[in-house]
């Protein structure tokens, strides 16, 4: 398979986004379905109060479509792909509901937590299950070296610890206008790159599909924002994303391309540890991204900081992937 496949099937994911999104945006705002800002927030958020959510919608259409047009048109129906379709269908679902919750009740309150890791673990579940079927071995290596930990019974653990991780991580950083969708271009942009080189063809043309279809809301969901994605989509990407390090043997890899998303959870946990104990905060508040915009930053410079920062460990993850290995 050539190269262009992965232009066109970015181009056509882009395409599929940058169309559905005039089209949903108006519905959304018709059924009332805008955001409810949490009253502990920065004071600046509350202006975007009412601005349509749930666009995760047109992400999570845009690339089943893609996928569909990857499964006919480049590639077959093969097992990798139907357990990426499987997540990122999945978590997206999760996430919609919560997101109708909140709507809803006009609240910044949908599923409870324990309701949520329900939905989250049924996936999870259903994804092993699947890895099962196409005998994914269980030995997991270490980045840019030959070494490396057979897991053996700990590897389906791991999968969960992974997949709950990796969607609340992502759902964290969900917070500012573009924040999630350009670091969430970047790391799936890095991890397609990282698929391919290393012949991973359909997690590659995946991970290229969930870049063109993010692109694509981002032009929608930049400073200031039309549309939020809301959890629809923040789950729906944070599970892709772990999904695609899982089935591609980059586990660990996960941490480095996912850098930002890293950082952004454990400000939470530190911010967190650091209250209970003492009672002070290390933060002004977290995620970090909010703490930046408490000490002056504008949202814009927030963000831009953290793409650049973004992209830096991509091209980390690029070199260990690529040139490492």
């Amino acid at each position: 398979m050539e190269e262009w496949t992965l232009l066109f099937v970015l181009l056509l994911s882009f395409a599929a986004a940058v169309i559905l999104s005039p089209l949903f945006i108006p519905f959304l705002r018709r059924l009332k379905f805008g955001q409810s800002i949490r009253e502990e927030g920065p004071k600046s958020h509350q202006k975007k109060s009412g601005t349509p959510t749930m666009g995760g919608i047109v992400i999570v259409l845009s690339i089943l479509l893609t996928s569909l047009a990857i499964g006919f048109g480049f590639s077959e129906f093969t097992m990798e792909l139907v357990l990426l379709m499987l997540v990122t269908i999945g978590y997206g679902l999760v996430g919609f509901v919560d997101d109708y919750l909140k709507v809803a009740r006009k609240h910044n309150q949908g599923l409870t937590s324990k309701q949520k890791l329900v939905g989250q673990l049924v996936i999870a579940g259903l994804f092993y299950l699947g890895l099962l079927n196409i005998g994914l071995d269980t030995f997991v290596s270490i980045p840019g070296t030959e070494l490396g930990l057979e897991l053996g019974w700990f590897y389906p653990i791991l999968i969960i610890v992974m997949l709950l991780a990796g969607s609340n991580a992502v759902n964290l950083t969900d917070g500012l206008d573009g924040l999630l969708a350009g670091t969430g271009a970047i790391a799936f942009g890095a991890f397609a790159i990282v698929a391919w080189s290393t012949g991973y063809i359909d997690a590659a043309l995946f991970s290229t599909a969930i870049t063109g279809a993010v692109l694509g809301f981002l032009v929608f969901n930049a400073h200031p924002a039309k549309v939020f994605m809301g959890d629809t989509g923040s789950l729906a990407l944070g599970g892709a994303i772990a999904a695609i390090a899982i089935l591609t043997k980059m586990e660990l890899m996960l941490i480095i391309i996912g850098g930002v998303f890293v950082i952004e959870t454990l400000s939470v946990i530190i911010q967190v540890i650091s209250f209970k104990t003492t009672g002070k905060r290390v933060f002004k508040m977290s995620p970090l991204h909010h703490h930046y915009e408490l000490s002056g930053w504008s949202e814009w410079r927030v963000v831009v900081t953290f793409w650049m920062v973004g992209m830096v460990f991509a091209i980390m993850g690029i070199y260990i992937g690529v040139w490492l290995t």
